[in-house]
């Protein structure tokens, strides 16, 4: 078990493996712990935040939004390679995500496939937001993925830990897609050379889409939350709940697995929204139709079989 390293610790890695590291107000002491513990850590996620400008971008990670308070990192690295820290301790960054994955960071072996919401990595990892649209499109400059290398080579190299420690938010939880625009397994293969580390030669396997069946979720938002007996449910419940807390329409603690009262709400607000179709009156029921769902999984990277 790993305690977190201290504030000044972590600033001081940082730093010493050769990085420019702006500090933004309180960021020391600039947490989420009265939600829940920090530590023991096990690893670095990275992830990109869909925003554009490095003033806005670090603002938001740091004060956060509504429905998701800040701060949702540790640190920003902005598009000039600078790490913004903007908080330290428990942040909102990780969510539920693959307690096997988990279990494989700790050993420092081959990532499953992500295909639970069921840990809080909050507690677990060291979290970095880059400033990235995270729509393929948009160029992640040299200077920005050389301090990713560097910041997750840093905390590495004070826990002792390999590349094998460091995760992508898409490898950790059904439905992430970030960072896109570059793998995971070419950028733990910079921090194992720059950490001196020879590659690990076993190849990870490349994380699949999960996909949804449209006709067994629909049936598991038409058994709830009134129908008698026992609710039908089914791992796709959990993706498409996972999605709908990320657009911000369904609060985490529904996250459950069950398409009750509170998801079939959501997903007619879903339904209703520009992304989701613009749909009106019965149409927006809140029962999984495929134009919606399709537009739901192109949105937060999952398939959808009909």
């Amino acid at each position: 078990m790993a305690p977190p390293l201290s504030a000044a610790t972590f600033i001081d890695a940082l730093r010493a493996e050769g990085l420019d590291v702006v500090e933004v107000g309180d960021w020391a002491d600039h947490n989420r712990n009265h939600k829940g513990p920090w530590g023991p850590v096990h690893g670095v996620m990275i992830h990109h935040t869909v925003t554009r400008g490095s003033a806005a971008t670090v603002a938001l990670c740091r004060d956060g939004r509504t429905g998701l308070p800040g701060p949702l990192c540790h640190g920003v690295i902005t598009k000039d390679g600078r790490v913004h820290l903007v908080g330290y301790g428990r942040a909102n960054h990780a969510g539920l995500g693959d307690g096997d994955v988990l279990q494989a960071v700790i050993a420092e072996r081959g990532l499953p496939v992500d295909n639970e919401a069921s840990t809080d990595g909050n507690r677990y990892f060291y979290g970095f937001e880059c400033e990235n649209l995270g729509d393929g499109q948009d160029p992640w400059p040299a200077a920005q993925l050389l301090a990713i290398e560097r910041v997750a080579a840093a905390i590495c190299r004070r826990h002792g830990w390999s590349e094998r420690s460091v995760i992508g938010h898409l490898e950790w939880q059904p439905g992430k897609v970030d960072p896109r625009g570059f793998t995971m397994a070419s950028m733990r293969e910079r921090i194992a050379k720059r950490l001196g580390i020879k590659p690990q030669t076993t190849p990870l396997p490349t994380p699949s889409k999960p996909v949804v069946d449209l006709s067994q979720l629909a049936a598991a938002a038409r058994s709830n939350p009134k129908a008698k007996g026992r609710p039908v449910t089914y791992a796709g419940t959990r993706i498409v709940e996972a999605a709908l807390v990320d657009a911000g329409l369904l609060a985490k603690v529904r996250l459950d697995g069950h398409f009750g009262e509170d998801t079939v709400t959501a997903y007619a607000k879903w339904q209703r929204s520009k992304a989701g179709g613009s749909f009106t009156g019965d149409a927006a029921d809140g029962i999984p139709g495929k134009t919606s769902l399709v537009n739901l999984g192109r949105r937060y990277g999952f398939d959808v079989k009909e």
